[in-house]
């Protein structure tokens, strides 16, 4: 899921992923471009008609549709490591725009069932979005033993 993403081309790689994986990629508004874009397109490549997007037009309805599922946030200044979690397939694996991350009212959101950083060296400021939901994802679906993979 992410928060009120600002760049097209972050998100564009993002639909590749899920594509990919066959991860849902829940995006909630408001969004920093036109999911028209050519940057979103490009990004993506063929992969929009293979992905399942959902847009929310905010984080209430966003969480809402996945009453169950318990709310990861991403965030560099957790000090739990995203490896450290044993992933659950409902699970949402929640990130912040670029380049603020996730605010702290919604890190504080009640459904935030933990924070979770991936590591990096010192006086790095962060990943990229795109590059930091795959990084996450892949290790969850690795955790579940990668369903439905060739």
């Amino acid at each position: 899921m992410f928060y009120e993403p600002r760049i097209a081309g972050n998100t564009g790689s993002a639909i590749r992923t899920s594509a990919a994986t066959g991860a849902a990629l829940h995006l909630v508004e408001p969004l920093g471009f036109d999911l028209s874009e050519p940057k979103l397109r490009r990004a993506g490549l063929d992969y929009h008609d293979l992905a399942h997007v959902v847009v929310h037009p905010d984080l209430e309805t966003a969480l809402d549709a996945l009453p169950t599922s318990r709310v990861l946030a991403f965030t560099t200044h957790a000090t739990r490591r995203f490896t450290d979690v044993e992933y659950r397939d409902d699970d949402v694996l929640l990130f912040g725009p670029e380049p603020t991350g996730l605010p702290d009212d919604v890190l504080a959101h009640p459904r935030v069932t933990a924070q979770l950083r991936i590591p990096m060296l010192p006086s790095r400021r962060s990943l990229n979005l795109s590059n930091s939901a795959a990084v996450a994802a892949y290790e969850a679906w690795r955790q579940l033993g990668f369903p439905g993979a060739v």
